[in-house]
């Protein structure tokens, strides 16, 4: 078929006509798909980095999750942890109403008396004050010398070649060693208060006039007195029986010796104490229960296991993660020891004071554990939920940032169809007038 010939403003006006409909065609593609490309061959370069910044976008996100199941264990460690501090806090509860009921084992001994009938008589003073106004010695001193109405009396310690006192006391695993200056005007009640500096007994005179050593514990206690010419001398002297001067205050030169002392524990035990321990250590027994019911998900930080909760898309040394490892959080392991009624090596003695001043020890310390722990365990949360965040955050900027690349922007594009859909109407009016330019050249033949 011979082709039709157009006039050159009729194809001139077809042409332009043509056009704006094929544009009319890609923006209209654009508003039913909301992108303004595609496919690569709208934009290799768009198109491509779109792909690879959803890609990424995609697989942050995946990782959200496990970022999500980390910060879960890591929560369920903590409040593992605080359960756990109660039942200290309930534990030392107990130690205290123990240490409230008075223990009845202590090793107690009252030595002789240091005052007599006669004394109080001639000095009108107690039994008591008459001994704590004596003096150690005197200058030369051969023998005891009672007290007078105008003397004190003194024990017979020899002040001019004895010029240091000294005490060694020993219970259980602590020793107390220590002298003092002997004058012509230290008495008994200066002995009292040098003894009581020991920390580990108590000593004090009675009505009766007697000087008594009591234990804190229920251990035996060794008790030594000893005078010499310098502190050293005196520490020694009150450490052997055969040298000590136990015989001056009343107690037997024995009483230096662990296995020779009077300074003995009754065996008596306290109903309340007893009763305490099963309390105590049922609560010990709880801390274990309680660490081992503290798992996320399989994972257990109270039970030495680890975490790792992995930040980015990367793998090998371009991977950024938070590896925690866990602690294995038992009883035992915070140094709570169990409780019983007796004096053993690695238990705790609910009858003996001391024991329960060093379960007080062990149990403060143990607080401090777990708090240590518990503040690891919340930096660890805080660095987990902050990348959670950053990681969302970035999720998002990739998106936006992909979008931005490849999607279309509505009122732009329907601003440009408008304006296309106008020039269409133009180039439709321009053909119909070439078109009737062609045919007023018809009628001139008419």
């Amino acid at each position: 078929m011979a082709n039709t010939i157009l006039s050159n403003g009729v194809r001139n006006n077809l042409l332009t006509l043509q056009q704006t409909t094929a544009q009319q065609g890609v923006i209209q593609n654009r508003l039913a798909t909301g992108r303004k490309v595609n496919s690569a061959i709208d934009n290799p370069v768009n198109y491509f980095t779109s792909v690879s910044l959803n890609d990424r976008s995609s697989q942050l996100t995946g990782l959200l999750d496990g970022i999500s199941n980390g910060i879960q264990t890591i929560q369920a460690a903590s409040k593992g942890i605080d359960g756990i501090t109660k039942l200290v806090q309930s534990l030392q509860s107990t130690v205290k109403q123990a240490q409230a009921d008075a223990a009845q084992n202590r090793p107690t001994k009252a030595g002789g008396a240091l005052a007599n009938a006669a004394e109080t008589a001639v000095t009108s003073k107690s039994l008591k004050d008459v001994a704590l106004d004596k003096l150690i010695g005197a200058a030369g001193a051969a023998a005891p010398a009672a007290a007078t109405a105008s003397s004190p009396g003194h024990l017979g310690i020899n002040t001019t070649t004895n010029t240091n006192a000294a005490f060694s006391i020993t219970v259980g695993a602590d020793t107390y060693e220590a002298s003092f200056p002997l004058t012509a005007t230290t008495t008994v009640r200066d002995m009292v208060n040098e003894i009581n500096k020991s920390g580990l007994v108590t000593a004090f005179v009675d009505e009766k006039g007697q000087l008594n050593v009591k234990g804190k514990g229920s251990q035996t206690v060794e008790f030594g007195f000893g005078v010499g010419n310098a502190g050293p001398a005196a520490i020694s002297a009150a450490q052997v029986a055969g040298t000590n001067s136990n015989a001056a205050i009343n107690f037997a030169a024995a009483d230096a010796d662990l296995a020779t002392s009077t300074i003995t524990s009754p065996n008596i035990t306290s109903a309340v104490r007893s009763n305490l321990i099963d309390q105590f250590n049922d609560l010990r027994d709880k801390i274990d229960d309680l660490a081992k019911d503290s798992s996320y998900n399989g994972i257990n930080l109270l039970s030495g296991d680890r975490l790792s909760i992995v930040f980015n898309e990367k793998t090998g040394r371009n991977q950024t993660k938070l590896d925690i490892q866990g602690s294995n959080i038992t009883a035992d392991n915070i140094g709570i020891p169990r409780a019983i009624n007796t004096q053993l090596a690695g238990f705790i003695n609910f009858q003996n004071d001391a024991d329960l001043e060093k379960a007080t020890a062990a149990l403060t310390g143990s607080l401090a554990s777990l708090k240590s722990l518990a503040s690891t365990l919340g930096s660890n949360l805080s660095v987990a939920q902050t990348r959670q965040d950053f990681t969302k955050e970035l999720s998002n900027v990739l998106i936006t940032g992909a979008g931005n690349l490849v999607l279309a922007d509505p009122n732009e594009e329907g601003a440009s169809l408008l304006a296309l859909n106008t020039r269409q109407q133009l180039s439709q009016t321009a053909l119909s007038l070439a078109n009737q330019a062609d045919q007023g050249v018809l009628r001139l033949f008419g």
